[in-house]
């Protein structure tokens, strides 16, 4: 099992899966039948079946009193309008500013701590730990939205999500909206002759991500390929392998994206000074560019600000 720094596992960071080696089958097509339904039928008519990773859950009534435990989950509830029906989220949830944080790890979570929020709701990024059958015993519904694999699967989760906090129509524009940013953000950044090589930078150990996972599709948007896809142990890893200085300066990356600029305090004149690393292309060029640690390692509503902050980098050395 691949073993990362407690920073790269936090709920709302795609890694954390890849690291408890959890799985999870994504329930696409059955998810977007009931969204279907409730389209037709305008608002939500409780009690509604939602299809979720950790199977198919019951909302009994309108949410009230939700509880996130996913930094993701939590931007996506106040970007669909649903942020007055949350009570408590996660101290990983730092954003939206006016979310009630708290206490409540989202990596080892105390089942009498949430359940003393009477929650009606409890939405999580993954369930290693039992705790969807720990809270059926107190007739708590989870619903579970583990890291996206890919876009679609981010849209899903919002249609989810919209789903059980009765605001479907307002997670369908919010989709929609996306979808004509990253369209108009694509689309106004000049296209490479070929792929532009670059390494993403998760921590000062190395870890990396490879242009099959979440962030590297994204990235892939604006013709841009990870130097880790060719490393050993990038598919093992689930597309997060640890690399090695030597390999990176080897590689010589066009650009290095920083996602550890908040956690570790990274940034390009720090990068200059590794050794040996004064002499890549992108240093030299300067290509390395400093990213909010959080948008980074999320697949909200805010996958647009990182697409922005990478395609204007683009822009201003193209």
């Amino acid at each position: 099992m691949v073993r990362t720094p407690r920073r790269l596992m936090i709920a709302g960071s795609a890694l954390m899966f890849v690291v408890t080696g959890a799985s999870t089958c994504w329930p696409g097509a059955v998810a977007s039948a009931t969204a279907s339904a409730s389209t037709a039928a305008g608002a939500t008519t409780y009690p509604e079946q939602i299809a979720a990773a950790n199977g198919t859950i019951t909302v009994p009534a309108r949410p009230t009193a939700i509880v996130s435990l996913s930094p993701t989950a939590t931007e996506m509830l106040y970007a669909i309008g649903a942020g007055s029906q949350v009570k408590a989220v996660d101290s990983y949830s730092d954003y939206p500013k006016n979310a009630p944080r708290t206490k409540l790890d989202s990596l080892t979570p105390n089942v009498e701590a949430i359940v003393a929020y009477k929650p009606d709701l409890v939405v999580v990024a993954g369930d290693t730990t039992g705790l969807t059958a720990q809270l059926a015993k107190f007739g708590i519904p989870v619903l579970s939205d583990p890291a996206a694999d890919n876009l679609t699967q981010e849209y899903q989760q919002f249609d989810e999500l919209g789903m059980a906090t009765d605001h479907l129509a307002q997670a369908k524009a919010e989709v929609v909206k996306i979808k004509r940013q990253i369209k108009q953000i694509v689309s106004s950044t000049p296209k490479p002759a070929k792929p532009i090589s670059y390494y993403f930078e998760l921590d000062q150990t190395y870890y990396s991500v490879t242009s099959s996972t979440f962030i590297g599709q994204v990235l892939g948007l604006l013709g841009l390929k990870s130097i880790a896809d060719a490393a050993k142990g990038a598919a093992s890893s689930g597309g997060y392998p640890q690399l090695s200085a030597e390999y990176i300066i080897k590689a010589n990356p066009s650009y290095v994206f920083l996602a550890d600029t908040i956690c570790c305090g990274q940034n390009a004149q720090k990068v200059g000074k590794r050794p040996g690393w004064s002499t890549l292309t992108a240093v030299k060029g300067g290509h390395v560019v400093a990213l909010n640690d959080d948008i980074a390692s999320r697949w909200g509503p805010r996958i647009v600000d990182l697409l922005r902050d990478v395609a204007n980098s683009l822009k201003r050395h193209s």
